[in-house]
């Protein structure tokens, strides 16, 4: 069970860094991912549910999941899809409850009959075979024919589905780490932007000091946090994939000697060897109890990951309500996100409003107005000013007629870049300096990148970008991993089931075949010894002698 909660845990929540329960149902708790002192922290926010309704908890999957509960006196569970509650995990236990007990009968009914058998043996008195049946010896060898090819098909069908499974979810795992890992790639692009930013200027003017001290915070944390979910990201891949690799491991081994033993058994009994078909059956017996309790365990896996798509699906329909899904998509720390995209909206607008100062009050003015500053002999046609898309508030603002977009301003200044001299003046028609130009570029980049990274900034902080991967595995991914994992415990049902009457059979027929051979060998003899009862008949009579004494003794010898 631990192997099948960690593999689905693992595979669905490799961004996630813990999972917690879920105390109380009348509350709803939020998951948020921050970092204190370099390492995860999991903030839990708690939501009564209101009387209107407001806020109020989602039951996911509720009729799929309504199944008996072994640890609560086989009540029905009505809880509703929800990964970190046991009582949902042992509900979905009890599907494979049958295969289990299947298993249970089989490893204590068999073994007790090989048991009884091997004392029966063991104390009787050895008595020469009896003859045999026709019927039975027909029967057993088509029955075994037939079982043995249904377990090679069941083979073929086991290695397959656990073939096409693992390529599921290699598939399914990898486009989680590469949302993971975008995650972490954007974190630190703005991490880099930030940074950055601190260094810009255009000559005298840059960022006030509080600011560059506020980004210098921010930059920590971000830092903090893509370093954590990489961490992350890597360590639970490897788990993983440690895992996935296992489990394919094991059912190639499981169809490889499952495969060994039908055909082995078949040969054996077919020539008829019948200690070694009594060795094999004990092998048998163990491999058919292990594969059906492995049967049961991908049934059980089978329906959590069908309630997991049906779950997906209906939250899908109903984003906004809280539902157990929440309990396992952490987000960023929202007190991160929210201050990275506060301070990258005060950045932005703090670099626009320098960049159209410097345009206002010193290139597009013979006789600059700002302090430090001097006429640097420019002319020509005014610079048109960028536009800011924030108010000073921070709200957002539209464009004006004839101001330029952030994202590429660069090549509407250059045409009012000038020649310069040693004393950096103009010694052509223009009004920006190339260095001037070149900081006032710089900016300008650095504000087209923190205003790119803006909606994804508001995306952490809603959660949204780790929803929209869930919506997608349901869609692309969920059909698949669900039809072979079905393939994979269908072939190991073939497969135990089929040896396990096969280990019947061989028993039979290596026994009909004992018979077959014992009553052929003492037909043979009564025959052999009929001909020279006849043989010696013919011969006493012509010799004119009296041997009927002599024969009767040898008919009785």
């Amino acid at each position: 069970m631990f192997s099948v909660k960690l593999l689905f845990f693992l595979l669905l929540t490799i961004i996630c860094h813990g999972v917690c329960n879920i105390t109380d149902p009348h509350q709803q708790q939020q998951l948020y991912i921050g970092v204190v002192d370099g390492k995860v922290r999991i903030e839990r926010v708690v939501y009564e549910r209101g009387s209107d309704g407001e806020n109020s908890t989602m039951i996911l999957a509720e009729k799929r999941t309504r199944r008996k509960d072994v640890t609560n006196g086989f009540e029905y569970y009505n809880g509703g899809w929800n990964i970190s509650d046991h009582h949902y995990i042992y509900s979905a236990l009890y599907t494979g409850a049958p295969l289990f007990g299947i298993a249970a009968i089989w490893f204590v009914g068999f073994g007790s009959s090989l048991l009884s058998i091997c004392c029966y043996y063991c104390c009787r008195k050895r008595t020469p075979p009896h003859g045999y049946s026709r019927a039975t010896y027909a029967l057993s060898l088509g029955f075994l024919s037939l079982f043995t090819t249904a377990a090679i098909v069941g083979c073929v069908i086991l290695y397959t589905g656990q073939e096409m499974f693992h390529n599921s979810t290699r598939y399914t795992l990898d486009f989680v780490v590469t949302q993971s890992k975008y995650t972490v790639y954007n974190l630190n692009n703005v991490s880099d932007i930030l940074a950055t930013s601190k260094g810009i200027g255009v000559d005298q003017i840059s960022l006030p000091p509080d600011i560059k001290k506020n980004i210098d915070r921010v930059d920590e944390m971000v830092s903090k946090a893509a370093r954590s979910l990489d961490y992350e990201t890597k360590k639970n891949e490897k788990d993983t994939t440690d895992v996935l690799n296992s489990v394919r491991l094991t059912l190639i081994v499981v169809a490889a000697v499952m495969l060994l033993v039908a055909l082995l058994g078949f040969l054996l009994a077919i020539f008829g060897l019948e200690e070694l078909v009594y060795i094999l059956v004990v092998l048998g017996w163990i491999l058919v109890t292990a594969t059906l309790i492995l049967c049961g365990v991908f049934l059980t896996l089978h329906n959590v990951m069908g309630d997991t798509c049906v779950a997906m699906d209906e939250w899908v329909q109903n984003p906004t309500a809280h539902t157990a899904l929440d309990d396992i998509l952490p987000c960023i720390d929202n007190a991160t996100a929210q201050e990275t995209l506060f301070q990258s909206k005060d950045v932005t607008f703090q670099l626009v409003d320098m960049v159209n100062k410097i345009i206002q009050n010193v290139a597009n003015t013979n006789q600059p107005q700002f302090p430090g500053f001097v006429n640097y002999n420019q002319s020509g046609p005014l610079i048109p000013v960028l536009c800011n898309r924030l108010n000073a508030d921070k709200t957002d603002r539209k464009c004006q007629a004839g101001e330029l977009d952030v994202s590429d301003p660069a090549q509407v200044w250059k045409a009012y870049v000038c020649e310069v001299s040693a004393e950096d003046t103009c010694t052509s028609v223009g009004r920006l300096t190339p260095k001037m130009y070149d900081q006032m570029s710089a900016a300008a980049n650095v504000s087209s990148g923190l205003s790119h990274y803006g909606p994804f900034l508001v995306g952490l902080m809603e959660c949204s970008f780790d929803r929209d991967t869930f919506i997608t595995i349901h869609n692309d991914h969920c059909p698949e991993l669900t039809k072979y994992i079905k393939w994979v415990y269908i072939g190991l049902t073939m497969v135990s089931s089929t040896v396990m009457l096969s280990l019947v059979l061989w028993v039979l027929y290596a026994r009909e075949k004992r018979r077959r051979k014992y009553t052929k060998l003492a037909g043979a003899a009564t025959e052999q010894s009929s001909l020279v009862t006849s043989s010696s008949g013919t011969t006493g009579r012509s010799g004119g002698c009296d041997i009927s004494s002599t024969s009767n003794e040898e008919v009785s010898l």
